[in-house]
């Protein structure tokens, strides 16, 4: 019996329906000569497109000089990355690196227990959330049927509904240390929040004397047209967490919380092998650099305006939902977002489905009008065909 090396690989994921070898800003290439328009971008990932020359750049000049030595000491990478963060959340912070957006939401579960002390630990989070695939994060991740498999979940998590303060009021007890909440429901279906449940969120937590995580790891960095999420509603969090476009494809993670929330960590508290080392830290600074340089928030916010309208008016399409460049678009009775996310895979547009009836359109923050031309016509062609 023969196996493909695909078998050698866990079947934590569907079988690949292609695979690619090759991406060029907005474009990507397969290992049979295909063609695609990337509006998926690794799922908000390589915000900057692909091999970008900037962070290919530093990349390879890092590789070159140092690749890793250990959080027990310091490296000017990390230190940039830190300092660069800080500023762009408002300063008066602390930054702890990790790999991914899971680690990054365990380090902020962990300090708001720590911060909390004993007895002081309940996180409370929203139905539709996603956190992470950790036990701790899935806990976290107001999903019950991703729990089902993994049971007994970790203790000290419970869900409320979305969008409801009351619902949120119910459930806090002098045992919650936190409330943690996406500003943009990006598995749960491009949910945005509302800026009047956030600044309820943030007088209840001010009253109560709790933490507010804001889980920035899909809308962080410039993706919604502001550089955080958070910025559209009108707070200022204790905690924020982000990852997926700060390496623009190079695994890190970054958790901020305000400095007296931050010290609650002492040495030994908290700890990673990889976190923030230099390839990914360098990675990060040069990533930072372009956004800054490009105005990616102001970039996001013009092409999010111009993709939504371009996309609501084409048949099949009853909405279309989310803040800058992360879109929900919602499909009419009886089309299935799944199949035309496979449709359009084969037409050369990746997209995905994050519901059964949501498509999600998460393009390279760079993405030109005349991409979006191009992609929005080969949407129009499936959602012809599906719609008759």
């Amino acid at each position: 019996m023969s196996h493909s090396a695909a078998d050698r690989i866990m079947r934590t994921y569907p079988p690949p329906p292609v695979t690619f070898v090759r991406g060029q800003g907005t474009l990507l290439f397969d290992d049979e000569g295909g063609r695609y328009l990337d509006f998926l971008s690794g799922i908000a990932v390589c915000s900057l497109g692909h091999s970008h020359p900037a962070v290919a750049k530093a990349v390879c000049d890092q590789a070159n000089t140092l690749l890793h030595v250990s959080n027990l000491f310091g490296t000017l990478p990390q230190r940039d990355v830190a300092t660069t963060l800080d500023r762009l959340l408002g300063g008066g912070g602390r930054v702890f690196f990790s790999n991914s957006g899971a680690e990054a939401n365990e380090c902020a579960i962990k300090l708001a227990r720590k911060w909390g002390g004993y007895g002081k630990h309940a996180v409370v989070s929203a139905y539709g959330s996603f956190h992470g695939r950790t036990l701790v994060t899935l806990a976290a991740t107001g999903q019950p049927t991703k729990h089902e498999p993994f049971q007994p979940m970790p203790e000290g998590f419970r869900h409320v509904a979305w969008d409801d303060v009351a619902a949120l009021e119910r459930a806090i007890d002098p045992s919650v240390a936190a409330v943690l909440l996406e500003p943009v429901q990006g598995e749960g279906g491009v949910n945005p929040a509302t800026p009047e449940y956030f600044q309820a969120v943030r007088r209840l937590c001010d009253e109560r004397g709790l933490l507010f995580i804001v889980d920035e790891v899909q809308t962080g960095l410039g993706r919604t047209g502001k550089w955080f999420g958070f910025e559209h509603l009108g707070v200022r969090p204790d905690v924020v967490t982000m990852a997926k476009a700060l390496g623009n494809g190079v695994p890190i993670g970054a958790c901020w919380a305000r400095e007296e929330v931050a010290d609650a960590f002492v040495p030994g508290d908290h700890a990673t092998t990889f976190g923030g080392q230099p390839l990914a830290a360098a990675a990060a600074r040069a990533t930072l650099q372009v956004m800054e340089d490009e105005d990616v928030p102001a970039r996001a916010a013009a092409a999010g305006a111009y993709l939504t309208r371009m996309v609501e008016v084409l048949p099949a399409v009853t909405s279309v939902r989310g803040l800058g460049l992360l879109l929900g678009v919602e499909l009419a009775d009886g089309i299935s977002a799944k199949e035309v996310a496979a449709t359009a895979l084969t037409r050369g547009l990746v997209v995905n489905a994050v519901n059964d009836s949501t498509l999600r359109l998460a393009p390279p923050l760079l993405v030109s009008n005349y991409e979006i031309d191009e992609a929005v016509a080969m949407l129009a062609g499936v959602l012809a065909e599906e719609h008759q």
